[in-house]
C-alpha cells in the first residue's frame, strides 16, 4: 500500500484509490493531485490501496479487498492484511474510495446511510445520483471509515473514468475543507437517492441482454433482461443499479427504489 500525506499531523481526510487493481481511474486521480502539490488546509491522506493487484491488472490477489474489512491483522490473506492496515489509517478520516465500472458512463455516489455528512459531501460532487447501500456494507469500506463517499466514476479503463477521478476529488477536498471552493461544475439542482435492495439473479445461459438503462424507472410487467432470448420481465416496478449483462457472474445488478431527493442549492459548502 502506497501512502502519501499533504499537511502536518494526523491525517484526517483520505483519498482511496485502487482498492481494485484492475480500475486505474482512482491511481490516476491520486497520481494527479499529488503532483500538484497543492497547499492544503488539513492534512489529507492518498491512498493507493492494493499496489500487488494494481501491478498484476487484476481485481485482487486472494479475496476481494472491498469485501474484507474491517481486514485483520496479520492474516496470510493478502487483503484482509491489507483491510486492516488501511482500517488503521482511514478509521476516523472523512474518506473519499474511487472506483469504476462495467455498466454505467456516469459517476454516482453509494453510501451507508444519508446523515448530515453524506448531505453536505455529496451534493457538492458531480455526480448524477446518490445510493444508500446500508444492507450491503459489510465488509466493505464503511466498515472501517464510517464517513465515506464511494463513487464510481465511469466505464473501467475509460479515459472519461480518469477524467471523473480527479474531478471528483478536487470536489470532495473542496467540500471536505481541504482545499479551496472547487469551481462551478455541471451539478444537478436536485440529487436523487435510491436505496438498494434486491439483488436481481442472473440465470445460468450463455448469452445475456440487458434492455433497460441504469436509474430510470422499470415499470411492473415491462422485460428488463433476457437471458438466451428469454426475456426477464419486473414482477415490480424498480430503478436498476449496477445492471449489466456481463458484469456479474451470477447477478444482473440490483434493484433499487427512489427515496428522496438531495437540494444542491441548500447544502453548505463543506463540512
Amino acid at each position: 500500500m502506497r501512502v502519501e500525506q499533504l499537511g502536518d499531523g494526523p491525517p484526517e481526510v483520505a483519498v482511496v484509490g485502487g482498492i481494485h487493481g484492475d480500475e486505474p481511474c482512482g491511481v490516476h486521480a491520486v497520481e494527479t493531485i499529488l503532483d500538484e502539490e497543492p497547499d492544503v488546509d488539513r492534512p489529507v491522506a492518498f491512498v493507493i490501496a492494493n499496489e500487488a493487484a494494481r501491478a498484476n491488472g487484476v481485481r485482487y490477489v486472494e479475496e476481494d479487498l472491498n469485501r474484507s474489512f474491517p481486514g485483520e491483522q496479520g492474516s496470510d490473506v493478502h487483503e484482509r492484511a491489507l483491510a486492516a492496515e488501511l482500517d488503521s489509517l482511514i478509521a476516523d478520516c472523512d474518506t473519499l474510495a474511487l472506483h469504476s465500472t462495467q455498466s454505467y458512463r456516469g459517476a454516482f455516489a453509494l453510501v451507508s446511510g444519508v446523515g448530515s455528512y453524506e448531505r453536505t459531501v455529496c451534493p457538492a460532487l458531480s455526480v448524477d445520483s446518490v445510493v444508500e447501500t446500508s444492507g450491503f456494507t459489510n465488509g466493505r469500506i464503511f466498515a472501517s471509515a464510517p464517513r465515506t463517499v464511494e463513487v464510481e466514476c465511469g466505464y473501467q479503463g475509460s479515459e472519461t473514468a480518469a477524467e471523473n477521478a480527479v474531478q471528483l476529488t478536487r470536489e470532495f477536498l473542496a467540500a471536505t475543507g481541504v482545499l479551496p471552493s472547487a469551481s462551478e461544475t455541471d451539478i444537478e439542482a436536485s440529487l436523487p437517492v435510491f436505496d438498494l435492495g434486491e439483488r436481481i439473479p442472473k440465470p445460468s445461459g450463455e448469452s445475456y441482454e440487458v434492455y433497460v438503462e441504469n436509474f430510470e424507472r422499470v415499470p411492473a410487467g415491462e422485460a428488463f433482461a433476457a437471458v438466451d432470448g428469454e426475456k426477464l420481465t419486473a414482477d415490480e416496478t424498480f430503478y436498476p443499479v449496477l445492471l449489466s449483462a456481463y458484469g456479474y457472474e451470477n447477478q444482473f445488478g440490483y434493484a433499487a427504489t427512489h427515496a428522496e431527493s438531495l437540494d444542491v442549492s441548500a447544502a453548505e459548502q463543506s463540512i
